[in-house]
């Protein structure tokens, strides 16, 4: 699995959404410029999640986006299935998204068995962190970034 650069913005705007769940909208341009995202791209992620019932809208002069649940209930496997198909590296080890691979034996090949490995570590990692434990790891970056080095002579 490579995560596109629409994946990356996905996830980074839900960082933003996340870290604002108390808040009734954040807007599009307000998350475009902290995450620096062209906002037309950015538009078109948002309006791909909302389809996949990830994120939620209003509109007008006070409109934005947010997240459709808590983010405790929205897991990083559920955001990258819908915006970039498949978790696994090679088709044929996909659970949802199996194409037959050119092997001439697909139970014999090494390489398939590898890699069908790989797709459950990925699979577990990202079925396991939810957007809020995100959210939680970039309050504990920011914080350890912050505080002053200390140095000792």
């Amino acid at each position: 699995m490579k995560l596109s650069l629409r994946g990356e913005y996905a996830l980074r705007a839900l960082i933003v959404l996340g870290l604002n769940y108390n808040q009734p909208v954040v807007r599009a341009q307000t998350i475009a410029k902290q995450q620096n995202i062209p906002k037309r791209f950015l538009e078109q992620i948002l309006n791909d999640l909302k389809s996949g019932g990830i994120v939620e809208s209003r509109r007008g002069v006070n409109g934005g986006y947010r997240l459709a649940r808590p983010p405790e209930q929205i897991n990083l496997a559920s955001v990258v299935r819908h915006i970039e198909g498949a978790l696994a590296p090679v088709s044929c080890v996909s659970a949802n998204f199996y194409e037959k691979c050119s092997c001439p034996d697909e139970t014999r090949c090494g390489i398939r068995s590898v890699m069908k490995e790989v797709r459950d570590a990925i699979v577990k990692i990202l079925e396991r962190v939810s957007v809020a434990e995100l959210c939680q790891r970039v309050r504990q970056l920011e914080e350890e970034h912050m505080r002053p080095l200390e140095f000792m002579i």
